[in-house]
């Protein structure tokens, strides 16, 4: 009775979305069929981190959660340069795959894993050897300067896994396999969640056991998705049609140069987005560590609303560059249409939910009623802030499928630089005060969404895609 209603439902919802010109039912369905694993991947993975703040927060109060937003800070430079990389390597890989060039897709693999080592491993030794020196920069609250050096030294080293991790799951979704990385990643963010209660709660160990909870975790999924990429199948699938391969050249120039073309402006947007927390946190700080706790609180709901981009504007990247490389452009830019209208929805949808709930959402972090107000009007500004990020993340996923990436770049540069911080900034220098935050997180979403947008209805990301495929293909079967 139950699948029944929930299959009517379904088919009312689809029909609806046809009728008022959202998205074409075939279109929904390969768009849903590659985005539902990738959002439930997203779902885990950010719960892992919204788990670390909640049981840490609950035992250890707001100097702990200050310490751990201050840490994350560092974490995201590595998070966020793994998913500018990555961007690059689901650009090249789905158009060569989509094109039946299998040498090349694999040949790009190997190098996106070259440059995701050269990158990760002396961000992590300088993380882990400037621990608490990093942390200090931030903040003058002693208690969490220590929490937040504590998890870092730990967590440091698991960058390089993380690296791993980002270019592998973009490199299954390139073939249209996204279900192969839910599992994995949703496998290790469950395994962080059980470790994270017994080490916090059963061994008392605190911020120790939740880094250690992340680092085990990051390095087991790393296990996982190169059991794939070596050619090894999986009890739900067989071998990949792609992997990791030793032919040919193993430092191949054309492929290196078209990744790093494409994934240089995809890292420079994502590192703009992570430097920018550094001022920001600090803003925060000036007003104590309630203010970080609350901000830092909103931003994990952040992350987790925007699991809903993992799956939509993933999707749109495999979908629109798998579409350019078989040399059907129309039906590319359907896709690319479509899935930015269906963004917009669903997003909808999820900030009017947490704008409801807020309230409930902030106690499972903090128990004192001020920091519970503080945290409630974070959550709720910020939901309605990430309709704006929504349609940013889905035009930005159409035009990294067709290798178009340089103007998200801008984009993000404008929105962060030029209205979120200086706005964020008059909240120290004038009588603002915590007010300039909340409005400095609405141009935060939706300043880069109007940029982006408008370079994707200007259709030049076509001609972009052709000259992408161009360069990479002077690389020899």
């Amino acid at each position: 009775m139950v699948v029944r209603v929930i299959s009517a439902f379904l088919r009312a919802l689809t029909r609806l979305l046809e009728r008022a010109n959202v998205i074409e039912r075939s279109r929904l369905r390969a768009t849903v069929d590659l985005a539902w694993p990738r959002i439930v991947t997203g779902l885990a993975r950010m719960s892992k981190q919204t788990a670390d703040i909640a049981m840490v927060g609950l035992v250890l109060g707001p100097p702990a959660i200050a310490g751990l937003a201050f840490a994350y800070a560092y974490w995201q430079l590595g998070d966020r340069l793994s998913l500018g990389l990555s961007g690059g390597s689901i650009s090249l890989v789905s158009q060569h795959y989509g094109a039946d060039e299998i040498g090349l897709a694999n040949r790009a693999i190997t190098q996106s894993y070259l440059v995701a080592t050269a990158l990760a491993v002396p961000l992590a030794v300088a993380l882990y050897w400037q621990a608490e020196f990093l942390i200090g920069i931030m903040s003058s609250d002693p208690a969490a300067i220590e929490y937040g050096a504590t998890y870092l030294l730990i967590v440091a080293p698991a960058i390089v896994f993380e690296f791993y991790n980002k270019v592998a799951s973009r490199i299954f979704a390139g073939i249209g396999d996204t279900f192969t990385p839910m599992l994995i990643r949703g496998g290790g963010a469950a395994v962080n969640i059980v470790l994270n209660a017994v080490l916090i709660f059963g061994l008392g160990l605190g911020v120790v056991g939740a880094a250690i909870g992340t680092a085990v975790s990051t390095a087991l999924i790393t296990v996982g998705l190169l059991w794939g990429l070596v050619g090894k199948s999986y009890p739900t699938r067989d071998a990949l049609p792609v992997g990791l391969t030793a032919a040919g050249p193993v430092v191949d120039p054309s492929l290196l140069r078209a990744l790093v073309a494409v994934s240089t402006p995809l890292m420079f947007q994502q590192l703009a987005r992570a430097a920018v927390a550094f001022p920001l946190l600090a803003i925060a700080a000036v007003f104590g560590s309630v203010a970080v706790a609350g901000y830092e609180i909103a931003r994990r709901m952040r992350d987790l609303i925007n699991s809903l981009s993992w799956g939509l504007s993933i999707a749109s990247s495999s979908l629109v560059g798998r579409h350019l490389g078989s040399g059907e452009g129309d039906l590319a830019a359907a896709y690319g249409d479509e899935i930015i209208r269906f963004s917009l929805c669903s997003y909808i949808v999820a900030a009017v939910f947490v704008v409801v709930f807020a309230e409930p959402i902030a106690q499972l972090f903090v128990t004192d009623p001020i920091t519970v107000d503080l945290a409630t009007t974070f959550v709720r500004i910020t939901a309605v802030a990430t309709i704006g990020l929504g349609l940013d993340e889905a035009a930005t996923g159409a035009l990294r499928g067709a290798g178009d990436t340089r103007w998200p770049f801008y984009a993000a540069l404008v929105g962060l630089y030029g209205f979120a911080l200086p706005i964020a900034f008059l909240g120290v220098v004038t009588p603002l005060g915590i007010t300039a935050l909340f409005v400095s997180l609405i141009a935060e979403m939706f300043v880069p969404a109007v940029i982006t947008l408008y370079r994707y209805y200007s259709g030049v990301w076509r001609d972009v895609s052709r000259s992408l495929r161009d360069q990479s293909t002077g690389s020899t079967e």
